[in-house]
């Protein structure tokens, strides 16, 4: 496995990093076996970089990611881990909390759920409108001279807040989604962590699993699982959508890849600060993504690939339009 270092003051990882949301219900039911055997794959085959956030199947995901690392060698892995995004008892969510005293709280469970010491990322999920974004990393930054967290993440930002916290914290990383039909970070995102040496590791590489190269028409979501809510996903937008999945397929044909993994791999080629995850929660999904890591890209596929899916193509917005406004880039 190859490594990739977050910006110029973050850790070495992976080249592709392990998202683990969708083990706790963001998709439907999943098995609690195979997500910790999928743990233990990722882990042997050299993935150091694992995702959590404290709201997932809340707190659901981080207890798994504990049992799953029990007994391992906490120097071998980094936790990356996302906070103040609110629950309650049903589906829903009720809003974002950046205060400091709510920081240092929510960093406290999770310690105790992930059976760990530190943080190695901590990030908000979003930005709190109500609270200033220097207040929020000034209390990260407290609990990193404490020893509790290792480096400062952001989450979904725009990049005059990456300017704001980054002038009170260096920041390693932005985690934000990134893949072939979801490239709004290009305009001035991306531009904005490159200037000041801040990583990148990009979510939703695979849109959901809408350009997988697995999910076909007629296909609908099952209970618990997001994608019902999803523009992309919607009749209408999704046969659309599929249409750009097949010319990408054909690429991939003649590459001698599948398209899960030629769409791993255009993130993955954008640049060497960029370091992709991938949602697997099954054995077989992450063993198809593991070997876009060693696929090279020429610049005659990269033209290729942007011919089969032009940026702007796809149809539907990529979250429901409640969520829309709370996101520091567009589509």
């Amino acid at each position: 496995m190859q490594t990739r270092t977050l910006g110029s003051t973050g850790p070495a990882v992976s080249a592709l990093g392990l998202g683990a949301m969708g083990m706790s219900g963001a998709y439907g039911a999943a098995d609690r076996g195979e997500s910790i055997a999928t743990v233990h794959a990722a882990l042997e085959a050299g993935v150091t970089l694992i995702d959590t956030g404290d709201f997932y199947g809340m707190g659901h995901n981080e207890l798994l990611i504990a049992e799953a690392l029990r007994g391992r060698d906490r120097d071998g892995y980094r936790l990356s881990v996302k906070f103040g995004a609110l629950r309650g008892p049903g589906p829903g969510f009720g809003g974002v909390d950046g205060r400091p005293e709510a920081v240092k709280n929510f960093l406290a469970y999770s310690l105790t759920r992930l059976g760990t010491d530190h943080i190695d990322i901590y990030r908000p999920a979003r930005l709190d409108p109500a609270v200033p974004i220097e207040e929020t990393v000034g209390a990260i930054k407290e609990m990193i001279d404490a020893g509790y967290v290792r480096h400062l993440g952001l989450s979904e930002v725009d990049a005059a807040t990456i300017r704001r916290a980054h002038a009170v914290h260096p920041v390693a990383d932005l985690q934000i989604e990134y893949s072939l039909i979801s490239r709004a970070v290009e305009a001035d995102i991306l531009p904005a962590l490159r200037e000041l040496g801040i990583g990148m590791t990009a979510y939703g590489v695979l849109s959901r699993g809408l350009i997988s190269g697995h999910w076909a028409a007629g296909h609908t979501a099952g209970p618990g699982d997001s994608r019902g809510f999803s523009p992309r996903f919607s009749s209408g937008n999704v046969e659309h959508n599929l249409a750009l999945v097949e010319a990408l397929r054909r690429v991939a044909d003649a590459k001698g890849c599948t398209v899960a993994q030629l769409a791993i791999a255009w993130v993955a080629a954008q640049g060497e600060d960029i370091v992709p995850l991938v949602g697997a929660r099954t054995r077989e999904r992450l063993a198809e993504a593991l070997p876009a890591t060693a696929l090279t890209l020429t610049a005659d596929d990269l033209a290729e690939i942007e011919k089969a899916v032009p940026p702007g193509t796809a149809r539907g917005d990529r979250y429901p339009s409640a969520f829309m406004s709370g996101l520091g880039a567009g589509n």
